[in-house]
């Protein structure tokens, strides 16, 4: 039954070319909203908090401060509104997903940046 599935998956799911990110990266993501009959084109800038999931349920969630208020949002991979991802800045953590990225403000909230 999971070999079915991966083929259906596999089979009828567009892929999307976005480039290789990972936690601690800072991206921007532009997505499409629809209000009424017009579309327009929105981002979201943020850290990426953690990948999850794998193939055509893969999600990642990103986090951005708006003023002094922390905003996390969830994005599936295979979303038919994502239009295209940018890597703004690659960072070096030690973890795959940093939660405890949420409880540190100010200069602990910086996470080092990998050039290159």
């Amino acid at each position: 039954m999971e070999s079915l599935v991966k083929f259906v998956e596999d089979e009828f799911v567009p892929k999307k070319d976005f480039p290789k990110f990972s936690s601690g990266d800072t991206i921007t993501v532009y997505y499409e909203i629809k209000e009424g009959e017009k579309t327009r084109t929105q981002f979201f800038k943020g850290v990426v908090i953690q990948r999850r999931g794998s193939g055509a349920t893969e999600t990642f969630t990103i986090r951005k401060m708006s003023g002094t208020v922390g905003v996390e949002r969830i994005f599936p991979i295979n979303m038919p509104a994502l239009q295209r991802v940018e890597v703004n800045k690659r960072g070096k953590v030690r973890r795959s997903r940093i939660f405890y990225f949420r409880g540190l403000t100010g200069k602990k909230a910086r996470i080092k940046e990998i050039r290159g």
